[in-house]
C-alpha cells in the first residue's frame, strides 16, 4: 500500500519502491524513475537523495545558455573516467583536447548549432582528416551532446562525420604485387620480428595485440592463438608531453578471442618457442608499438614499398580471406569485431581481380543460358 503523498509503496515481492520523475533530456516529457529498498525508511532516504539530485539537475537546466560547452565536456569526461578503462578515458580526452576544445570550449551550449559542430571537422578543401579520426571525433561529440541534453535540458543539434566528396577507403589493403614483395622480404633472413609481421598478415592481429603476445597465449599443439591483452602508449593525464606504455584488457569483449594458426605459421614459430620465454617478440616485457611500427617501415622500404600504416596488415588479411571464399561471420570473429557490418564496411577491399572473376562467372552463367536455347 502506498504512503499518501510520498510516492512510496510496498511491492508484492516485499521490497519498498519510491518513485520520482525527471524530464527527459531530448523530449522534455516527464519520465518515471524508481528506487528500491528492503525497508520503508531505506526507501524514503534513497528517494530523498534522488530528489536532491533531480533538483540539482533542474538547477543546471534552468539557464543552459550560461553553461559553456567546455564545462559540459569536462563533466562528461569526469563521468567517463569513473566508468571506462583508463586507456579509453585518455583516448576520449586526447580527441577532445586535440580536435574539439579549441573550436567549441568557450561557446555557450545554447549557441552550438550544426554549423558550429561542422567547424570541428575542418574547413572545406583544407587537408581533409582521415576516416578514423573523423569517426573518433564524431563519437566523442555525440557523447558530449547526449550528456549536455540529459543534464542541462537543452535541445542540442546532431552532427556526424561525413567523408568529403571523392574521399574513399579503397587502397587500405596491400595489392598483390606489394604483398609478393613484402613476403619475399620477410622470408629473406627470417627472424622473430619478421615472423611477427607475417603473423599479423596471416591472422589479422592488431599492433597492440601482437606486441603484448606471450608464449602462454600460443598453443602450437592445438594450432591456436589466444588474444588476452593489448598494449598501447598513452598520454599521462595532466602531463601534456609525458606518455606511458600501458598493458591491459583487449579492446572489447569481442577482441578476447581464439585464432586458428596455419601449418606454415606453426612450423615457423616452433623453433623460437624452444629458446624464448615471456613475450613472444620482446622477451621479458611487451614490445614497444612504436618500435615495431618502425621495424615494419624498414621492411617496407627494403621491399621497395611506399610507407604504410601497420594496420594495413589487418586490412590485407581480411581482404584476402574474403577473396578466397571465407564466410563473413567467421572472419568477423577472427578479427574480434562486434558486428559483421564493421568487417564488411571497413576491412574488406575487393580487388579488381576479384571483381573480374565475379564478372566472368556471370558471363559463364549467361553462356549456359545461351547454350540451352533451342535453334
Amino acid at each position: 500500500m502506498a504512503r499518501r503523498g510520498e510516492n512510496i509503496r510496498k511491492r508484492k515481492d516485499g521490497r519498498w519502491e519510491g518513485r520520482y520523475t525527471l524530464p527527459d533530456g531530448e523530449s522534455g516529457r516527464n519520465v518515471s524513475h524508481s528506487v528500491y529498498a528492503r525497508t520503508y525508511r531505506e526507501a524514503k532516504d534513497k528517494l530523498s537523495e534522488a530528489r536532491k539530485e533531480v533538483e540539482s539537475i533542474r538547477a543546471k537546466r534552468a539557464a543552459p545558455g550560461e553553461v559553456l560547452w567546455g564545462t559540459a565536456a569536462e563533466e562528461w569526461l569526469a563521468s567517463v573516467e569513473g566508468r571506462k578503462k583508463y586507456a579509453t578515458y585518455m583516448k576520449y580526452r586526447s580527441v577532445y583536447e586535440k580536435h574539439i576544445k579549441k573550436t567549441l570550449g568557450n561557446i555557450p551550449l545554447s549557441l552550438v548549432d550544426e554549423n558550429t559542430l561542422a567547424r570541428v571537422f575542418g574547413e572545406k578543401g583544407k587537408n581533409p582528416m582521415s576516416d578514423s579520426i573523423g569517426r573518433s571525433i564524431s563519437c566523442v561529440l555525440g557523447q558530449i551532446i547526449a550528456y549536455a541534453s540529459a543534464h542541462y535540458y537543452t535541445e542540442m543539434p546532431r552532427y556526424s562525420f561525413r567523408k568529403p566528396k571523392g574521399a574513399n577507403s579503397h587502397g587500405q589493403a596491400l595489392n598483390q604485387t606489394e604483398q609478393a614483395k613484402l613476403l619475399q622480404c620477410l622470408y629473406e633472413g627470417m627472424d622473430i620480428h619478421k615472423l611477427g609481421i607475417l603473423l599479423c598478415i596471416s591472422t589479422g592481429l592488431r599492433l597492440g595485440e601482437v606486441c603484448s603476445l606471450k608464449w602462454q597465449d600460443v598453443d602450437l599443439e592445438r594450432q591456436v592463438l589466444h588474444v588476452n591483452r593489448t598494449v598501447q602508449r598513452i598520454a599521462v593525464d595532466g602531463q601534456r608531453k609525458k606518455t606511458t606504455l600501458l598493458e591491459g584488457e583487449p579492446k572489447s569483449i569481442f577482441s578476447r578471442r581464439e585464432i586458428p594458426l596455419s601449418d606454415e605459421i606453426v612450423k615457423l614459430l616452433t623453433p623460437y618457442q624452444d629458446i624464448e620465454e615471456g613475450y613472444v617478440f620482446n622477451g621479458s616485457r611487451p614490445m614497444e608499438p612504436r618500435t615495431y611500427q618502425n621495424k615494419f617501415q624498414r621492411y617496407l622500404k627494403d621491399a621497395g614499398i611506399d610507407k604504410k600504416n601497420f594496420h594495413i596488415l589487418r586490412h590485407t588479411f581480411a581482404t584476402n580471406c574474403i577473396n578466397n571464399g571465407a564466410d563473413v561471420k567467421s572472419l568477423s570473429e577472427i578479427l574480434g569485431h562486434s558486428d559483421v557490418k564493421i568487417t564488411l564496411n571497413r576491412y574488406v577491399h575487393p580487388t579488381i581481380e576479384t571483381k573480374r572473376r565475379h564478372m566472368n562467372s556471370l558471363s559463364a552463367i549467361y553462356g549456359q543460358y545461351v547454350g540451352q536455347k533451342k535453334p
